[in-house]
């Protein structure tokens, strides 16, 4: 059983010994923490709770209202929800923060308490550490019998949300009704099967085949939106005549596509298309995640823009976007930032975008990837022994490529002319990430095979 402690929430593995997995006694524990860090930094006692369909779903949402409750603060139960709904619903309804239910891309074992500020936006370091504190120490009182939380059941964000996209002014609903598109949609079986084809019918896609769209938390094959398990909504697409297929996570915050011959767009390239959609029509900055493609750089100084890398975590990512004043932003994960919606990962906000900027180009989802600068990433790892110091590994690694473009914000990232390897160490277990990116698979592996050879001279193995 696994048990993850972390700044912006709480994630483990259903069952075990409490402290092992995510267990109703931690449940309990850290929901009363945050609540608690909540109210005192700000005076609200009103939380929202919304949760992804995964099967722990409905255990977790009674043990965290009842919980709430009992600290005598007011729950708006938003049921089943995305991720990105409750992080609208917070700021909408002025709350002190929300609590999303979801272990997002993570198998059906897994489920987690993600953690939001007044302002619907995850927790930063300084805030989870308080929390993390509190639980460690109880540092919690709950109220008396007269002055208990109520719970209010509100089911009306999905139209919320949806009316807010389709208020956005680069969404084009005439556009993409008038594009007579056929999409294929995989939700995974989670809440992204109630809330995708609604927005699509919103949107004027009149021909919507549901793939994996109950939500009922039987994951039929493993969540993450990567091509390998996308290959049943590849064959739906094709087999259908669709224009696009369109996959979702668990919890509705990573989107990517499949092209209408049933490759994939890559979800990498989701940021990139409606990055260039988005500048396209406002000047400005873009931020992704020092692992994420090139390619948005390319799409950035193209368009009269300046690309900005900040460091992994979409808490980091907001943080450099409202630093440089981003236009749009997110993580090659198939994670969209757009601002001028809300500061978070949305995918429906991007699906609005990209079916805009697919309508209007005139062009299959194939031609539209072969737009934008082609490149490869390859995603290895080298194993260490327990107790190194990786932190001077890495230092000796940055002083051999000292004349190379660098940067040490996020473990290290070196350039290489359009070429980047990103070395950063695991926080779980003795073993450095190695990310590259080139024009290929083979100059992209070759690079990584580059530095793991470094590596291992200067450890001497």
């Amino acid at each position: 059983m696994t048990l993850i402690k972390s700044i912006s929430g709480i994630r483990g593995t259903i069952g075990g010994a409490a402290g092992e997995g995510l267990t109703p006694l931690d449940i309990v524990k850290f929901t009363s923490a945050f609540g608690t860090w909540a109210v005192k930094k700000t005076g609200i006692r009103k939380i929202v709770v919304g949760r992804d369909a995964r099967l722990s779903g409905t255990m977790l949402n009674n043990l965290v209202i009842g919980t709430l409750q009992g600290l005598g603060i007011d729950v708006m139960d938003l049921g089943l929800s995305t991720t990105p709904t409750v992080e609208i619903a917070v700021s909408a309804e002025q709350a002190a923060g929300g609590i999303i239910l979801t272990a997002s891309h993570n198998p059906k074992q897994w489920n987690a308490l993600k953690l939001l500020n007044s302002i619907g936006e995850f927790i930063t370091d300084t805030d989870g550490n308080e929390v993390l504190a509190m639980a460690e120490n109880s540092e919690f009182n709950y109220a008396d019998v007269d002055s208990l939380g109520k719970v209010t059941v509100n089911d009306s964000y999905l139209q919320k949300h949806i009316d807010a996209i389709l208020a956005l002014p680069l969404v084009d609903v005439e556009a993409i009704s008038q594009a007579n598109l056929k999409v294929v949609v995989d939700a995974v079986n989670s809440t992204g099967g109630i809330y995708v084809p609604a927005l699509l019918k919103a949107l004027g896609v009149k021909t919507v085949h549901q793939l994996y769209c109950e939500p009922n938390g039987h994951f039929p094959h493993n969540p993450e939106p990567l091509p390998d398990n996308l290959k049943d909504l590849a064959s739906q697409v094709t087999a259908n005549g669709a224009d696009l297929g369109i996959a979702v996570d668990p919890d509705v915050d990573r989107l990517c596509f499949v092209c209408e011959d049933g490759t994939m767009f890559g979800e990498e390239y989701t940021l990139v298309a409606v990055a260039d959609y988005v500048l396209q029509h406002t000047k400005g900055n873009t931020v992704s995640n020092l692992s994420s493609t090139r390619a948005l750089r390319d799409v950035t100084e193209r368009a009269g823009g300046t690309y900005y890398a900040a460091a992994v975590g979409e808490v980091n990512v907001v943080t450099k976007m409202k630093e440089v004043n981003a236009v749009i932003g997110g993580e090659g994960n198939g994670g969209v930032i757009y601002p001028e919606s809300h500061y978070g990962r949305d995918a429906l906000t991007g699906i609005a975008l990209f079916l805009t900027h697919l309508a209007k180009s005139g062009k299959t989802v194939s031609a539209l990837k072969a737009t934008y600068p082609q490149y490869f990433i390859s995603k290895n790892k080298i194993e260490l022994t327990a107790g190194m110091d990786i932190d001077a590994l890495l230092l000796e690694v940055e002083d051999k490529y000292r004349q190379q473009p660098h940067s040490t914000i996020d473990g290290l990232k070196i350039e290489f002319d359009k070429q980047w390897v990103h070395l950063r160490k695991s926080n779980t277990e003795p073993i450095i990430r190695i990310y590259s990116e080139a024009e290929n698979e083979t100059a992209a592996n070759a690079l990584a095979q580059q530095l793991i050879a470094d590596m291992k001279a200067i450890l001497g193995i």
